[in-house]
Protein backbone atom coordinates (compact mmCIF):
# COMPACT_ATOMS: atom_id res chain seq x y z
CA UNK A 1 0.00 0.00 0.00
CA UNK A 2 1.57 3.28 -1.08
CA UNK A 3 -0.65 5.64 0.93
CA UNK A 4 -2.76 5.76 4.08
CA UNK A 5 -6.03 7.69 4.32
CA UNK A 6 -7.78 7.47 7.67
CA UNK A 7 -11.42 6.38 7.33
CA UNK A 8 -12.54 9.56 9.13
CA UNK A 9 -10.75 11.85 6.66
CA UNK A 10 -12.74 13.79 4.05
CA UNK A 11 -10.97 14.08 0.70
CA UNK A 12 -12.95 15.80 -2.02
CA UNK A 13 -13.53 13.99 -5.27
CA UNK A 14 -10.79 14.63 -7.79
CA UNK A 15 -8.06 15.55 -5.30
CA UNK A 16 -4.67 14.42 -6.68
CA UNK A 17 -2.62 12.36 -4.21
CA UNK A 18 0.99 11.36 -4.73
CA UNK A 19 2.60 8.12 -3.58
CA UNK A 20 3.37 7.37 0.07
CA UNK A 21 0.94 9.99 1.38
CA UNK A 22 -0.34 9.79 4.97
CA UNK A 23 -3.64 11.53 5.76
CA UNK A 24 -4.62 11.42 9.44
CA UNK A 25 -7.91 11.28 11.29
CA UNK A 26 -10.53 13.97 10.68
CA UNK A 27 -8.48 15.68 7.99
CA UNK A 28 -10.43 17.64 5.39
CA UNK A 29 -9.05 18.39 1.90
CA UNK A 30 -11.02 20.58 -0.51
CA UNK A 31 -11.72 20.12 -4.19
CA UNK A 32 -9.05 20.79 -6.77
CA UNK A 33 -6.18 20.28 -4.32
CA UNK A 34 -2.93 18.48 -5.18
CA UNK A 35 -0.83 16.61 -2.65
CA UNK A 36 2.70 15.57 -3.60
CA UNK A 37 4.71 12.46 -2.78
CA UNK A 38 5.73 11.50 0.76
CA UNK A 39 3.45 14.13 2.32
CA UNK A 40 2.18 13.74 5.89
CA UNK A 41 -1.02 15.54 6.90
CA UNK A 42 -1.64 15.15 10.61
CA UNK A 43 -4.94 14.65 12.40
CA UNK A 44 -7.66 17.33 12.22
CA UNK A 45 -5.90 19.50 9.61
CA UNK A 46 -8.29 21.53 7.47
CA UNK A 47 -7.23 22.22 3.87
CA UNK A 48 -9.30 24.39 1.53
CA UNK A 49 -9.96 24.21 -2.19
CA UNK A 50 -7.22 24.39 -4.82
CA UNK A 51 -4.32 23.96 -2.40
CA UNK A 52 -1.01 22.62 -3.76
CA UNK A 53 1.34 20.79 -1.37
CA UNK A 54 4.83 19.82 -2.51
CA UNK A 55 6.77 16.60 -1.93
CA UNK A 56 8.04 15.67 1.54
CA UNK A 57 5.98 18.34 3.30
CA UNK A 58 4.42 17.91 6.73
CA UNK A 59 1.24 19.74 7.73
CA UNK A 60 -0.26 19.94 11.21
CA UNK A 61 2.58 18.40 13.22
CA UNK A 62 2.79 19.05 16.95
CA UNK A 63 5.73 20.95 18.46
CA UNK A 64 8.70 19.17 19.98
CA UNK A 65 9.89 20.31 23.39
CA UNK A 66 13.23 19.54 24.98
CA UNK A 67 13.30 18.56 28.64
CA UNK A 68 14.62 22.03 29.55
CA UNK A 69 12.29 23.94 27.22
CA UNK A 70 10.55 27.04 28.60
CA UNK A 71 7.47 26.41 26.43
CA UNK A 72 4.40 25.16 28.24
CA UNK A 73 2.34 22.23 27.03
CA UNK A 74 -1.10 23.20 25.75
CA UNK A 75 -3.75 21.82 23.48
CA UNK A 76 -3.47 23.32 20.02
CA UNK A 77 -6.26 23.73 17.46
CA UNK A 78 -5.88 22.09 14.04
CA UNK A 79 -3.77 23.61 11.31
CA UNK A 80 -5.97 25.50 8.84
CA UNK A 81 -4.86 26.04 5.24
CA UNK A 82 -7.17 28.37 3.29
CA UNK A 83 -8.07 28.13 -0.39
CA UNK A 84 -5.57 28.70 -3.21
CA UNK A 85 -2.48 28.28 -1.04
CA UNK A 86 0.77 26.95 -2.52
CA UNK A 87 3.13 25.06 -0.23
CA UNK A 88 6.51 23.95 -1.51
CA UNK A 89 8.78 20.97 -0.97
CA UNK A 90 10.01 19.93 2.50
CA UNK A 91 7.94 22.53 4.33
CA UNK A 92 6.82 22.09 7.96
CA UNK A 93 3.55 23.73 9.02
CA UNK A 94 2.72 23.09 12.66
CA UNK A 95 -0.58 22.44 14.37
CA UNK A 96 -2.25 25.64 15.56
CA UNK A 97 -1.22 27.62 12.48
CA UNK A 98 -3.67 29.50 10.24
CA UNK A 99 -2.63 30.19 6.65
CA UNK A 100 -4.68 32.78 4.73
CA UNK A 101 -6.02 32.63 1.19
CA UNK A 102 -3.54 32.76 -1.67
CA UNK A 103 -0.43 32.48 0.49
CA UNK A 104 2.72 30.97 -1.01
CA UNK A 105 5.13 29.11 1.29
CA UNK A 106 8.32 28.21 -0.54
CA UNK A 107 10.58 25.17 -0.19
CA UNK A 108 12.21 24.42 3.19
CA UNK A 109 10.21 27.01 5.14
CA UNK A 110 8.95 26.40 8.68
CA UNK A 111 5.75 27.80 10.18
CA UNK A 112 5.48 27.07 13.88
CA UNK A 113 2.44 26.68 16.15
CA UNK A 114 0.19 29.64 17.00
CA UNK A 115 1.16 31.47 13.82
CA UNK A 116 -1.30 33.39 11.66
CA UNK A 117 -0.40 34.42 8.11
CA UNK A 118 -2.70 36.79 6.24
CA UNK A 119 -3.90 36.52 2.67
CA UNK A 120 -1.58 36.67 -0.36
CA UNK A 121 1.58 36.79 1.72
CA UNK A 122 4.80 35.25 0.34
CA UNK A 123 6.97 33.18 2.67
CA UNK A 124 10.28 32.66 0.90
CA UNK A 125 12.62 29.68 0.72
CA UNK A 126 14.02 28.65 4.09
CA UNK A 127 12.10 31.27 6.09
CA UNK A 128 11.48 30.36 9.73
CA UNK A 129 8.44 31.83 11.49
CA UNK A 130 8.51 30.96 15.17
CA UNK A 131 5.55 30.42 17.51
CA UNK A 132 2.98 33.00 18.62
CA UNK A 133 3.61 35.29 15.66
CA UNK A 134 1.22 37.27 13.48
CA UNK A 135 1.98 38.05 9.84
CA UNK A 136 -0.37 40.36 7.94
CA UNK A 137 -1.73 40.49 4.39
CA UNK A 138 0.44 41.02 1.28
CA UNK A 139 3.68 40.66 3.22
CA UNK A 140 6.91 39.50 1.55
CA UNK A 141 9.31 37.47 3.66
CA UNK A 142 12.38 36.81 1.56
CA UNK A 143 14.81 33.86 1.55
CA UNK A 144 16.15 32.71 4.95
CA UNK A 145 14.55 35.50 6.98
CA UNK A 146 14.12 34.60 10.66
CA UNK A 147 10.95 35.82 12.39
CA UNK A 148 11.36 35.14 16.09
CA UNK A 149 8.60 34.08 18.47
CA UNK A 150 6.16 36.73 19.78
CA UNK A 151 6.56 39.03 16.77
CA UNK A 152 4.03 41.01 14.73
CA UNK A 153 4.47 41.95 11.07
CA UNK A 154 1.59 44.04 9.73
CA UNK A 155 0.20 44.35 6.17
CA UNK A 156 2.32 45.25 3.12
CA UNK A 157 5.69 44.87 4.84
CA UNK A 158 8.84 43.75 3.04
CA UNK A 159 11.51 41.74 4.85
CA UNK A 160 14.62 41.04 2.79
CA UNK A 161 16.82 37.93 2.80
CA UNK A 162 18.69 37.01 5.99
CA UNK A 163 16.88 39.50 8.23
CA UNK A 164 17.03 38.33 11.85
CA UNK A 165 14.68 39.24 14.69
CA UNK A 166 15.34 38.51 18.36
CA UNK A 167 13.21 38.43 21.51
CA UNK A 168 15.48 37.82 24.52
CA UNK A 169 17.69 40.55 25.97
CA UNK A 170 18.96 38.13 28.61
CA UNK A 171 20.46 35.65 26.12
CA UNK A 172 18.86 32.63 27.74
CA UNK A 173 19.90 33.34 31.34
CA UNK A 174 18.04 34.28 34.53
CA UNK A 175 14.34 33.70 35.16
CA UNK A 176 13.77 37.44 34.71
CA UNK A 177 13.91 36.98 30.94
CA UNK A 178 10.52 35.25 30.86
CA UNK A 179 8.81 38.50 31.90
CA UNK A 180 10.26 40.46 29.00
CA UNK A 181 10.36 38.06 26.05
CA UNK A 182 9.06 39.99 23.06
CA UNK A 183 9.81 40.10 19.35
CA UNK A 184 9.63 43.06 17.02
CA UNK A 185 6.46 44.86 15.95
CA UNK A 186 6.81 45.81 12.29
CA UNK A 187 4.01 48.18 11.41
CA UNK A 188 2.19 48.55 8.09
CA UNK A 189 4.36 49.15 5.06
CA UNK A 190 7.70 49.00 6.86
CA UNK A 191 10.64 47.57 4.92
CA UNK A 192 13.81 45.92 6.16
CA UNK A 193 16.97 45.50 4.08
CA UNK A 194 19.08 42.38 3.71
CA UNK A 195 20.93 41.00 6.74
CA UNK A 196 19.52 43.59 9.17
CA UNK A 197 19.05 42.61 12.82
CA UNK A 198 16.19 43.73 15.08
CA UNK A 199 16.77 43.60 18.82
CA UNK A 200 14.01 42.42 21.18
CA UNK A 201 10.83 44.46 21.49
CA UNK A 202 11.60 47.20 18.96
CA UNK A 203 8.81 48.78 16.94
CA UNK A 204 9.27 49.89 13.35
CA UNK A 205 6.78 52.63 12.52
CA UNK A 206 4.53 52.63 9.47
CA UNK A 207 6.42 53.05 6.19
CA UNK A 208 9.78 53.10 7.95
CA UNK A 209 12.87 51.68 6.24
CA UNK A 210 15.81 49.81 7.76
CA UNK A 211 18.97 49.77 5.64
CA UNK A 212 20.83 46.56 4.81
CA UNK A 213 23.12 45.29 7.55
CA UNK A 214 21.73 47.66 10.18
CA UNK A 215 21.23 46.75 13.83
CA UNK A 216 18.02 48.25 15.22
CA UNK A 217 18.36 48.83 18.97
CA UNK A 218 15.41 51.18 19.55
CA UNK A 219 12.05 52.10 18.04
CA UNK A 220 12.02 53.65 14.58
CA UNK A 221 9.50 56.49 14.03
CA UNK A 222 6.97 56.26 11.18
CA UNK A 223 8.18 57.27 7.72
CA UNK A 224 11.84 57.44 8.69
CA UNK A 225 14.81 55.64 7.16
CA UNK A 226 17.52 54.31 9.48
CA UNK A 227 20.92 52.81 8.72
CA UNK A 228 24.02 51.75 10.62
CA UNK A 229 25.19 49.93 13.74
CA UNK A 230 23.38 50.97 15.82
CA UNK A 231 20.78 52.22 13.36
CA UNK A 232 20.17 55.96 13.27
CA UNK A 233 17.80 58.18 11.29
CA UNK A 234 19.23 59.50 8.04
CA UNK A 235 16.17 60.85 6.21
CA UNK A 236 12.42 60.71 5.73
CA UNK A 237 11.03 57.86 3.67
CA UNK A 238 10.48 59.33 0.16
CA UNK A 239 6.79 60.14 -0.42
CA UNK A 240 6.64 58.11 -3.63
CA UNK A 241 7.64 54.99 -1.66
CA UNK A 242 4.84 55.18 0.91
CA UNK A 243 2.12 52.53 0.86
CA UNK A 244 -0.53 55.16 0.19
CA UNK A 245 1.29 56.20 -3.02
CA UNK A 246 1.27 52.72 -4.54
CA UNK A 247 -2.39 52.58 -5.57
CA UNK A 248 -2.95 49.22 -3.95
CA UNK A 249 -6.57 48.04 -3.82
CA UNK A 250 -8.28 48.07 -0.45
CA UNK A 251 -7.29 45.08 1.68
Amino acid sequence: MDRHIDPTASVAEGVELGTYVHIGANVSIGKGSRVGNFVVIHDDTQIGDNVAIGDNTVIGKGPMRASISTLKEKKLPPAVISANVMIGTSVAVYRGSKIGEGVMIADLATVREDVEIGKFTIVGRGVAIENNTRIGNYVKLETNAYITAHSIVEDRCFIAPMVTMSNDNFLGRTEERHKHCKGAHVRKGARIGANATLLPGVTLGEDSVVGAGSVVTKDVPPRKTVVGVPAGIVRDTPPEQLVEAQGYPED
